[in-house]
């Protein structure tokens, strides 16, 4: 117990919720950083899954600002938009697969927040995503943001405009079970990224499914969603050294 109290003391995580806009569209983000490293320094813009922008994103954004970046966790939905259920939440997040423009304007309203922040280095900007968030970030990277890599856990996969050039660095995190991305899609995306010659990565656990990193998804696979507790923690070791090497 004393060990994890110091732990967390080396750690002066500021969390706080922040409004900004999209056009007419209110949005609530959430930016987390460590006050105690100086000057500017690299962000990630973290988006949510399919449900909206709830506690789970916000958890990740905490710990991307204890590797010594800003972390912005989006909302895609509206400030105050979150599903009661799958349902509802296919219903939200199918909107935005099916106006691909539209999702990857939300994307930006995200990284021109992010861009201006007095503490973020501009040149070094990377995003990540859970699921619908997953695919966002790779939206972003297609549609040649500003930012110098995307990673995206258990993302669709799929494009509406496959991407001609690809500049920021890319990785996949995916479950080898996981039956809501098909074959296809996969052997689709990795078409897309050899022909935009883009510098990809595509990582593939075994016996993990869809949503490997949320612990409320439960422990049944049957069910097509469970938490993978190795793949987590396997994926966030990769995705900190991923950060690391695209901010160098």
């Amino acid at each position: 117990m004393l060990l994890a109290t110091v732990a967390f003391a080396l750690f002066q995580v500021d969390g706080r919720p922040v409004d900004y806009r999209d056009g007419d569209v209110q949005l609530e983000g959430y930016v987390a950083f460590d006050k105690s490293v100086a000057g500017k320094r690299p962000a990630v813009v973290i988006v949510h899954e399919w449900r909206g922008h709830g506690e789970y994103v916000r958890m990740r954004a905490r710990e991307i600002a204890k590797l010594g970046y800003v972390a912005f966790a989006a909302d895609m939905y509206g400030k105050g938009v979150f599903a009661k259920d799958h349902a509802e939440a296919m219903k939200l997040s199918g909107t935005y697969f099916q106006d691909r423009p539209k999702m990857r304007a939300r994307a930006a309203a995200a990284l021109e927040w992010v861009k201006k922040h007095e503490r973020v280095d501009a040149k070094k900007i990377a995003a990540m995503g859970y699921c619908f968030g997953g695919t966002t970030s790779l939206e972003m990277a297609r549609a040649g943001l500003d930012v110098v890599a995307v990673a995206s856990f258990h993302g669709n996969l799929s494009a509406a405009d496959p991407a001609k050039e690809i500049k920021a660095r890319v990785i996949v995190f995916h479950g080898a079970e996981d039956k809501f991305i098909p074959k296809d899609q996969i052997a689709a995306f990795e078409d897309e990224m050899r022909g935009a010659k883009a510098d990809w990565q595509f990582v593939s656990f075994g016996g993990a499914v869809h949503s490997f990193t949320v612990k409320e998804a439960g422990d049944d696979p049957s069910k097509g969603m469970a938490y993978h507790p190795r793949a987590d923690e396997r994926s966030w070791s990769m995705l900190r050294d991923f950060l690391a090497e695209s901010f160098r």
